[in-house]
């Protein structure tokens, strides 16, 4: 509360290192603000430096600065709780006093990011980096965001997959696509063919969604989000006809893939 009516004693920088040759990623921030954050992998280290800088030449009494790697999911609808699911921590100085700018290496060497980051509509998936000056009155943190992508092998076997769908005695389609996993880059190859047609059908579109799932029941929230869609066909198809299509799935990686992230949160891209 002190933080409120009084400006902190000290400004934190936080520098990452490598960080203007690295990749970056553009994250949605609160109130419509956007920032573009560094990109990290799965077991990809995260060093870099601290300097924490008196205000004013002043002498700032603290009782330690710490540095954490932290990765926590944040559910809007419970603002209230952060579950963290990775928390590594070095300690940088002990209890001291600081009178003239001082820099603090650190590393944090291969770390494990099981899950990737993720901002969605009722869920944010987070890794930062945490700088606290502890002090006898308020602390003071200085935070810096980064991205984890994390890529995996593709699967030995990929079988392709049939589905029928319709509507008794009025609509019977028969879907045909190459394989039953793909990647968010990857190209969508299939065959749609129309064994029974009695309706007067518009137009067809394949869309691809991601479906969200956040919580445990009762108090699950279920939300799909359509990512992008192709037009397959404009106007009514004769019974017995057959289409190949081939579609880019994505193109751009601007979704995630988790799969029941600490027991709260999942997520689900289909077609």
């Amino acid at each position: 509360m002190t933080s409120l009516f009084f400006s902190t004693p000290v400004d934190i920088d936080v520098v990452l290192e490598d960080s203007d040759e690295r990749q970056t990623v553009d994250v949605k921030l609160d109130k419509g603000r956007r920032e573009r954050v560094p990109l990290y992998m799965d077991g990809e280290s995260v060093k870099g430096a601290v300097t924490v800088r008196p205000k004013d030449g002043k002498r700032l009494e603290h009782t330690g600065i710490k540095v954490q790697f932290i990765g926590t999911i944040e559910m809007f609808y419970d603002r209230g709780n952060h579950y963290e699911f990775l928390s590594l921590v070095q300690e940088l100085a002990a209890p001291g006093e600081l009178q003239h700018p001082q820099t603090f290496p650190f590393n944090f060497k291969n770390i494990e990011k099981q899950y990737e980051s993720y901002n969605g509509i009722n869920v944010k998936l987070r890794y930062f980096v945490r700088v606290t000056v502890s002090r006898r009155m308020a602390d003071v943190i200085r935070e810096k965001d980064l991205w984890v992508y994390s890529y995996r092998m593709p699967p030995e076997t990929n079988s392709p997959i049939k589905m029928d769908v319709g509507i008794e005695d009025c609509l019977h389609i028969e879907f045909e696509y190459s394989k039953s996993k793909y990647h968010l880059k990857d190209v969508i190859v299939g065959r749609i063919y129309f064994l029974l047609v009695r309706l007067k059908i518009k137009h067809m579109e394949l869309s691809i969604i991601r479906r969200e799932t956040t919580g445990s029941p009762p108090n699950q929230y279920n939300e799909s989000e359509t990512l992008v869609r192709f037009e397959i066909m404009d106007g009514s198809p004769s019974r017995g006809k057959s289409m190949a299509r081939t579609h880019l799935a994505l193109r751009h990686r601007n979704t995630s893939h988790l799969r029941h992230c600490h027991s709260r949160t999942s997520l689900l891209t289909y077609f």
